[in-house]
């Protein structure tokens, strides 16, 4: 038999023992109604009578027998339901309301299969359409199995009770753990601390002139994040290959020029410090994508398949004027914005917190960034949840017979927190291997 011709998955036992568990305790109406909907149902008349129960509870009515007879016949349903002597039989399939959430839960079950089902029909339909671009087919079924697989998910309410007990062990935690936040923490101990670290749904930015150190503040925290607290790390490079990547971040962990590594000027020690940096981030949780002007469809996707994959707990992206909008002809401004939008969204969507550098406007040359600055939209600057600015003097090359002082002060600026303190983070900036770290001060 042909899959167009199988009856779709349902089990109408589950079905009516449901309902009937729902008619002899009328308490359980409040907690199946958080994770069931009538649509959930494949009988028709179940999904009437369902229906009716929750129309009932939101009236305060209590539901029995006579009072869902009587709403379904004042709206004019009771033959669509099944009749009387349907209704009446459903209290005979359950003989107590206790597995009330086992037979909810195997409606649900069946009723995701046969979305997965019309899901992939659809899918098939749109695929032969040519006038349809298939990186939007797989954009549009992304985010239907990902909605799909939140269906299952219920809020829940507590009491101080239930709270309390959970709420000490994680102070206790934290007492002894010293270093703990309730977000990914970049490493920056003074950020972390005004920050808690970087917070799940979240859209961070990161802004600077060119060359003052965007992405090698990105690196030096994914070294942090993922490399040495194991975080499995996202990283989108639309400006440097994976290849570039990896040696700024031996560069880093080896705590070696990198122009060294860069022009292979090596000693023994030298190869032996590599070695040893490689190994320490060879198992790390950190995934690399080095697509050039990345389009912006195209990023949601891999972001979705990082976090399917790999669960994936924070996002990086190098940088966000290299990602191309999918509609291209609109001004720049609106394409700007889009993205913007889209990247917010995206946060939500995963559930992680996704920091993405911005360049400024040249008119921040030498002076403090301000969030007027940042470039391409003020979008940004609204749909951020937090914006970090890296500020410092440009250093000179050193006049001859001078020496060159790699390690230079910077400031991080954080101009907007939604949800904390705004303020400034002193940080060292080595620039022989590119790394930005804590200043002694912080870490006392």
């Amino acid at each position: 038999m042909e899959l167009k011709d199988k009856i779709p998955p349902h089990n109408l036992e589950a079905e009516q023992a449901t309902l009937g568990a729902m008619l002899l305790n009328w308490e359980s109406v409040n907690e199946v109604v958080l994770y069931i909907r009538a649509s959930h149902f494949y009988d028709q008349r179940n999904q009437i009578i369902f229906d009716s129960l929750v129309h009932l509870s939101e009236s305060n009515v209590k539901g029995d027998m006579l009072t869902l007879i009587d709403d379904l016949t004042k709206r004019g349903k009771l033959d669509a339901a099944g009749g009387v002597s349907y209704i009446s039989s459903l209290t005979d399939m359950v003989p107590t309301s206790a597995n009330i959430d086992y037979y909810a839960n195997i409606v649900l079950d069946q009723s995701i299969r046969r979305n997965l089902i019309r899901i992939s029909s659809e899918i098939k339909a749109e695929s032969f359409d040519e006038t349809k671009d298939s990186r939007n087919i797989l954009e549009e079924a992304e985010q239907k199995i990902f909605k799909l697989s939140d269906t299952n998910e219920n809020s829940n309410i507590y009491s101080l009770k239930d709270l309390i007990p959970p709420t000490i062990e994680l102070i206790d935690r934290r007492y002894k753990e010293k270093n703990s936040y309730s977000g990914i923490p970049s490493g920056i101990t003074k950020l972390d601390s005004m920050t808690s670290g970087f917070q799940d749904s979240e859209m961070i930015i990161i802004g600077a002139r060119p060359s003052m150190g965007k992405t090698a503040l990105a690196l030096s925290m994914i070294q942090h994040i993922a490399i040495e607290k194991n975080i499995p790390c996202g990283f989108f490079s639309l400006e440097m290959s994976s290849l570039q990547i990896m040696q700024r971040l031996l560069s880093q962990l080896a705590r070696m020029q990198s122009k060294k590594i860069r022009d292979g000027f090596l000693t023994l020690a030298d190869f032996t410090a590599i070695q040893n940096a490689a190994g320490m981030a060879f198992e790390s949780p950190l995934y690399i994508v080095d697509t050039p002007n990345m389009k912006l469809l195209d990023l949601r996707t891999m972001a979705r398949r990082m976090k399917a994959m790999y669960d994936i707990k924070i996002l990086f992206i190098d940088y966000i004027g290299l990602i191309t909008s999918e509609n291209e002809d609109a001004p720049v401004y609106e394409q700007q914005s889009a993205i913007s939008k889209s990247l917010k969204n995206l946060a939500r969507e995963l559930k992680i917190p996704i920091v993405v550098l911005c360049q400024v406007a040249r008119s921040a040359e030498g002076n403090e960034p301000g969030l007027n600055e940042l470039r391409g939209s003020g979008s940004i600057e609204q749909d951020a949840d937090m914006v970090i600015f890296i500020h410092g003097e440009r250093k000179s090359k050193p006049a001859e017979g001078e020496e060159y002082n790699p390690v230079q002060d910077r400031k991080l600026i954080i101009a907007k927190q939604r949800n904390g303190p705004i303020g400034d983070v002193d940080v060292l900036f080595i620039s022989s291997y590119t790394k930005f770290e804590n200043k002694s001060t912080d870490q006392e």
